[in-house]
């Protein structure tokens, strides 16, 4: 087992993780050149398309005499539990900084979950190719902000190919083996998984100690089942690799046959049937789901198909949660829990195309714990559940605590958003005379929307950004309820501050009047907060032309039909129900 080294790359998003393991992959010989592609571990169009990682993929190489089992980690604040998981089965770690860049927030971030892991950390200096490359200021930097010793730092650049071969050497000289025993019964994490058409639910496993080989009988703890182990294999750029067994300390997949996706849970532990009774893999914690948004089919019809695409999909991302929900104005959908925006957007882009299916998404909202007046507490993570006025004692909202990077000359763009955001100072230092490093607490609610956009378009694409929870506080909160022609729409109903209210309410029935097509009758766009209307906007009617066969003659002939048109548009008001366009339901994101 000295011969293998399991290690990640971990880096802010765009720092070069993917190219780098492209020319690791390379070097290595795993894929000819003829076979080699750019991004070849991103599998997803979506991946290559956006040019992030969003999920971790692994990959076994051979090097000298060496086993390497490289996971590519993604960058995004989104998917750091996906970095989380892959650190967690690791020995050490590749940290990527980005020569002309310098460190970013999520670079801090991955660091610390990698000491938490106590792996080994080799800084990578890459891009070293750039004409805007300062390898001297960068090792300073890594030195004044993580604390990492970065005299024996690895400069390369994954583009030309300068370095690696020094970086591999590293890499086998000071990442240590895994600690492993063949002699003890077996015990492996489940640390990724997916569904395949053909072979079922796949789990990929890190084995800590004994082996698992083809016909084994073995037991997941979580579920409490036994299963036969069809196949194993190791992973690979392009496709797996069959294999009899998987030894201790090595990465492989196990093919169990599963039609079930919830037999195969990310953090689970699997060993043999006989030895049942062994003690788990610990230390490794579910994921949290941040935002939540309604995601109902515009076909009604197609519930159950997104029943089951959630299904394979959370084999796959195992951070989403889901439970069903009905609205008066959308049907049967579900409230699904996602880590962020970014992971939003990802997951329903994902449904959409890999399942065939055409969704509308609700405005994202976080956990509200309510104390209630009567003495009882209660989560809310959708606004129309909020209990009435009377009720509530007192609402209390998720903060976080943001890290924010930014070149001096934006520092007083991002303080005026950050503070407009009800954010709280909390440290400012200046890693170098041009760069600032900001720390603020601020409510959750107020990054779920557009902070991210905001905090780009105000430093021309130059901050970085990352958050972590600090816990709640109490926050002067109302419902804010959108009306269209005297209906109260809940799946527009947003939690705002109490003094921002009115102002958004203004601004999102402006927003609605541009998006509610006409109709034959008035149709009111209302905001309200309780029983009290705070704005309001009116779509004018369509009218018909009803005085188009009368030419010539007394005007009273005009007057009486122009009567009785105003007639029935009253009587229409009265029954005329508005369908609204899907684009109205995202309108609440668009408004600042």
């Amino acid at each position: 087992m000295n011969e293998i080294r399991n290690f990640s790359i971990i880096a802010h998003i765009d720092h070069g993780k993917s190219t780098l393991a492209d020319r690791l992959i390379s070097e290595c010989g795993a894929v000819s050149e003829r076979e080699m592609s750019a991004q070849v571990m991103d599998t997803m169009d979506i991946e290559k398309e956006r040019g992030i990682t969003i999920k971790a993929q692994s990959v076994r190489l051979s090097y000298k005499n060496y086993t390497l089992n490289l996971i590519d980690t993604p960058g995004h604040v989104d998917f750091s539990y996906e970095v989380s998981r892959s650190l967690a089965s690791c020995e050490g770690a590749l940290l990527v900084v980005d020569a002309s860049q310098g460190v970013e927030a999520q670079t801090i971030a991955n660091v610390y979950i990698a000491l938490d892991n106590n792996l080994e950390i080799i800084p990578v200096i890459n891009k070293i190719d750039l004409p805007s490359a300062d390898i001297l200021r960068v090792k300073n930097e890594i030195e004044h902000v993580i604390g990492l010793d970065c005299s024996e730092a690895v400069c390369v650049s994954a583009k030309t190919g300068e370095g690696i071969t020094t970086l591999l050497d590293a890499i086998v000289s000071k990442i240590p083996a895994p600690k492993t025993d063949e002699t003890k019964p077996l015990k492996a994490l489940i640390y990724d998984s997916w569904f395949d058409n053909y072979l079922g639910a796949l789990a990929l496993v890190r084995v800590y100690d004994g082996s698992v080989k083809v016909g084994d009988e073995i037991f997941v703890m979580g579920t409490g089942k036994k299963h036969e182990v069809l196949n194993l294999m190791y992973p690979h750029p392009l496709s797996p690799v069959k294999t009899s067994q998987i030894k201790s300390g090595e990465i492989g997949i196990v093919v169990l046959g599963l039609k079930t996706v919830s037999d195969v849970q990310v953090g689970d532990t699997i060993t043999l049937f006989a030895n049942k009774a062994i003690t788990p893999v610990g230390g490794f914690e579910r994921a949290k789901p941040f935002v939540f948004a309604g995601i109902y089919p515009i076909d009604t019809d197609r519930f159950e198909e997104l029943r089951d695409a959630l299904d394979k999909l959370r084999l796959n991302d195992s951070a989403i949660s889901y439970e069903p929900e009905t609205s008066a104005a959308l049907g049967f959908g579900f409230r699904v829990g996602f880590l962020g925006l970014l992971h939003m957007e990802v997951v329903k882009e994902r449904l959409e195309r890999e399942f065939n299916l055409d969704l509308i998404a609700t405005a994202p909202s976080v956990t509200y714990e309510v104390n209630l007046t009567d003495g009882t507490k209660t989560s809310v993570t959708n606004p129309s559940e909020l209990p009435p006025v009377n009720k509530i004692d007192e609402i209390l909202e998720p903060y976080v605590k943001a890290t924010v990077i930014v070149p001096s000359e934006f520092l007083g763009n991002i303080i005026t958003l950050l503070n407009n955001r009800r954010g709280v100072q909390k440290k400012m230092d200046y890693i170098t005379p041009e760069r600032v490093l900001l720390e603020y607490e601020m409510p959750l609610n107020e990054i779920v929307m557009d902070f991210y956009d905001k905090l780009k378009s105000a430093t021309k694409g130059y901050a970085s950004f990352d958050y972590e929870p600090c816990g709640t506080r109490v926050g002067e909160l109302v419902k804010l309820d959108i009306k269209v022609a005297g209906e109260a729409v809940d799946a527009l109903s947003i939690i705002v501050p109490s003094v921002k209210a009115e102002s958004r309410g203004r601004e999102l029935v402006k927003a609605m009047k541009e998006i509610v097509p006409r109709q034959l009758f008035e149709v009111a766009i209302q905001a309200s907060i309780g029983s009290k209307i705070i704005a309001r906007e009116t779509v004018k009617s369509m009218g018909k032309n009803v005085t188009a066969k009368c030419y010539g003659g007394d005007i009273t002939r005009k007057r009486k039909l122009l009567e009785k048109q105003k007639e029935g548009k009253k009587r229409m008001k009265a029954i005329g129900k508005v369908n609204l366009p899907s684009e109205a339901f995202l309108s609440v994101l668009k408004i600042d």
